[in-house]
């Protein structure tokens, strides 16, 4: 049996974040022999089924199930498979159990910016601690994550290594494939907002921004991610109250398949995050030579380099200045869309992946 368990139970079908970063990784530690916990088969791979209601995709009711499955059924599967090491993709893993564990952590929003109505706040206030304390190892997906895991848990630096993601080059990339059509001629330009819409995302700055853009009739503003009941009614009213409710577009979750599309034909993305763990959508977006307007603070900057204008997200007059100089400066557009597509060739999954099996190999 294999020595290696890699925890799969968070992924779905319809993957963001924590997901999209577990279902890219987990096929460069082939190498590894390792046996993966997966509701679904996956070819060339040793796979042990576990349940599929242990996702995002079920709410609170699939990651209550996913802990209380973590703590009491991964042990035994531990144990059954004489396994030496799990990996898991997020800071989960079975406490006091004589378990051995890497886990990732991705970021500690729920401490900078706490809910307390929110059960992840108490998981990272009073589970995540004890995770990483009993961890072999921690992997992140930034230096400014690494830095809060110190900050904020006083877990020494030595354990803590951070692994830069990556992205899919085969998918986002500048060029329009064959089979993509054209940009409808009668569609005007239009800035982008790409991810979820929880208040430290900022998207209530990114549509004040919007609206004191000089001219903006002219433009549209399309917010791209899963509609949040709990935030998207106020969005709405803010819209509403500063009369571009026509400019602006609800797209939803958009399928992966459509969204380097979307990227491509945007006037740049605007992405004035309050923090950021790592920061897929400003990846993606100077992948496919679109500009990048984005957060002077967190990680976001160890993506970006000097690939993107970088503001001071709580400052919205800084991000309508950015979204002006897109709109007039033809020359700054183009020098920045081939500085991305420079960025972006220094990030690879088979480098995330590598790297990170060199970590895990350390403690098997």
């Amino acid at each position: 049996m294999s020595q290696l368990l890699v925890n799969l139970s968070v992924i779905f079908s319809q993957p963001t974040g924590i997901s999209n970063y577990a279902l890219n990784l987990f096929p460069y530690l082939k190498k590894l022999n390792p046996t993966l916990l997966a509701s679904q088969k996956y070819p060339n791979f040793e796979c042990y089924s576990i349940p599929d209601n242990l996702t995002p995709a079920q709410g609170s009711q699939g990651h209550l199930r996913r802990l209380i499955w973590t703590q009491f059924k991964l042990p035994a599967i531990y144990r059954e498979l004489m396994a030496k090491l799990i990996f898991s993709p997020l800071p989960e893993a079975p406490l006091y159990r004589n378990c051995r564990y890497i886990v990732q952590v991705h970021d500690l929003i729920p401490l900078r910016f706490p809910n307390l109505k929110s059960p992840l706040t108490n998981y990272f206030r009073y589970i995540v601690p004890q995770v990483l304390t009993q961890a072999q190892h921690i992997i992140c997906n930034s230096e400014s994550t690494a830095a809060d895991i110190v900050d904020f848990y006083g877990i020494p630096a030595s354990k803590i290594t951070p692994i830069l993601l990556a992205y899919d080059a085969n998918h986002f990339q500048p060029h329009l494939n064959s089979d993509e059509p054209e940009k409808n001629k009668q569609e005007k330009p239009y800035f982008l907002y790409l991810g979820r819409q929880d208040k430290y995302k900022n998207v209530g700055g990114v549509i004040q921004a919007f609206a004191d853009l000089a001219n903006n009739k002219n433009y549209e503003l399309w917010l791209v991610g899963p509609s949040d009941k709990r935030f998207v009614p106020t969005l709405k009213m803010q819209i509403s109250a500063l009369g571009i409710t026509e400019q602006v577009k609800f797209l939803n979750y958009v399928p992966y398949s459509k969204l380097p599309n979307i990227i491509r034909h945007a006037i740049a993305l605007v992405f004035p995050s309050f923090w950021e763990g790592f920061g897929f959508p400003v990846l993606e977006a100077i992948a496919c030579g679109t500009p990048v307007i984005t957060s002077n603070l967190s990680s976001l900057p160890e993506v970006t380099g000097d690939a993107a204008i970088l503001i001071n997200p709580y400052n919205t007059a800084e991000i309508t200045t950015a979204m002006q100089q897109m709109v007039n400066d033809q020359e700054m557009r183009s020098q920045l869309s081939k500085l991305g597509l420079e960025r972006a060739k220094k990030f690879s999954w088979e480098k995330t992946g590598l790297a990170t099996v060199e970590v895990l190999t350390r403690f098997i």
